[in-house]
């Protein structure tokens, strides 16, 4: 892709993004975590590596992406949650016992792979609950790529609490990165279609994993089942027919005075023309197409997208298409060519491998154990 052509996508995707932006506010709960962790004045401090890390060039504040708007969703409570699940009713039992509550280090982030880097600033927060004195610096963001072996940040303070929040943050890290990752791939491929992810999310995780979908490059289809309206086959079965699911609807946002984006699947070019003919003759709400399973297997491991593009030039720029079914990074590119706005993709949050990042005090020895099994 050239410089020009990127350029222009991110302009076109920050426009789609403000069009789309929602009223609702994030809500981010400001009470501290409740867990049985050490504190003490005093403090000592070990440094076990002579590594250094590129300058520090970012702070919570100027996060390059905030985490999409969601009118009831609290983020600092799923942290709350995800630290509570860990320390029990006890705590740290093993750094209680091993590490002494004065003692200062310096641990650092370690990527085991190429890919790209999400959860820096959600790991911010996670320090900041545990321990607001932990100082914690990058020299990447979200969004950046990551080389097997580079160390791209750090965090300083005391050790016991380092290692209280490390699992949280690595868990959070390595997920949303591994999303960034698998979605900045589908994206370059995509082009010049823009890459959406479903409701096919790990549950009380869909705004992160979503927020992950934006740090790589794809856009955000709708975040439940409050922001937009998407009839899909067991709704127009129930209606008896896709004409009578959509009257429906028009119907509901008018009695209702509401205003969101309509959506209606269609599975055959017949359900498609029959869309078209009644949007025709009537006033409506629908905003979006979605050609379901148009995208059909062959023997050889291609795909026929013909039908795909039949119906987009039926439908011929008067609504939004989206493709959705047989997607993958191999199929995508050929589906992005047959003219569809959206490409969605389950795979993109329900089957994400992680991305392989580590949190080392001795990176030396980290590096030295990693290069042993290839993973540094």
């Amino acid at each position: 892709m050239s410089d020009v052509d990127a350029s222009h996508r991110l302009a076109v995707f920050l426009e789609l993004r403000h069009m789309q932006s929602m009223s609702g506010v994030l809500s981010i709960s400001t009470s501290p975590v409740v867990l049985p962790l050490i504190f003490s004045t005093s403090r000592r401090t070990i440094r076990m590596s002579s590594l250094e890390t590129r300058k520090p060039a970012l702070s919570f504040e100027s996060m390059v992406l905030k985490p999409p708007s969601h009118p009831t969703y609290d983020l600092k409570g799923v942290i709350k949650l995800a630290l509570s699940e860990d320390a029990g009713d006890r705590g740290d039992v093993t750094s209680m016992a091993t590490v002494p509550e004065d003692m200062e280090v310096e641990a650092y982030f370690l990527a085991k792979e190429n890919g790209v880097i999400a959860g820096v600033a959600l790991a911010e927060m996670i320090f900041n609950e545990v321990d607001p004195s932990l100082k914690v610096e990058w020299s990447l963001k979200d969004g950046d790529s990551v080389h097997k072996g580079l160390q791209f940040g750090k965090v300083q303070g005391r050790a016991h609490n380092i290692v209280v929040a490390e699992r949280v943050v690595l868990n959070f890290m390595q997920r949303m990165s591994g999303i960034a990752t698998l979605t900045k791939a589908m994206a370059d491929a995509a082009h010049p279609a823009f890459i959406l992810e479903t409701r096919k999310t790990a549950p009380g995780l869909r705004l992160v994993d979503k927020w992950a979908v934006l740090i790589g490059g794809g856009c955000n289809h709708r975040l439940g089942l409050f922001d937009m309206v998407l009839v899909k086959d067991n709704h127009i079965s129930i209606a008896g027919g896709v004409t009578n699911a959509i009257k429906s609807v028009d119907l509901f946002l008018e009695q209702n005075n509401l205003q969101m984006g309509v959506e209606v699947e269609a599975r055959t070019l017949e359900e498609v023309k029959e869309i078209l003919e009644y949007t025709s003759q009537t006033r409506t709400s629908l905003t979006r197409i979605m050609l379901d399973n148009m995208v059909v297997p062959l023997p050889c491991g291609d795909v026929d997208v013909s039908m795909l593009k039949e119906a987009v030039e039926l439908i011929n720029g008067r609504y939004e298409t989206e493709a959705s079914g047989n997607v993958t990074l191999e199929t995508v590119h050929k589906i992005g060519q047959t003219g569809v706005t959206y490409i969605s993709s389950g795979a993109l949050t329900h089957s994400v491998k992680a991305l392989d990042i580590s949190l080392k005090i001795d990176t030396e020895l980290a590096l030295r154990v990693g290069r042993r099994t290839n993973r540094a």
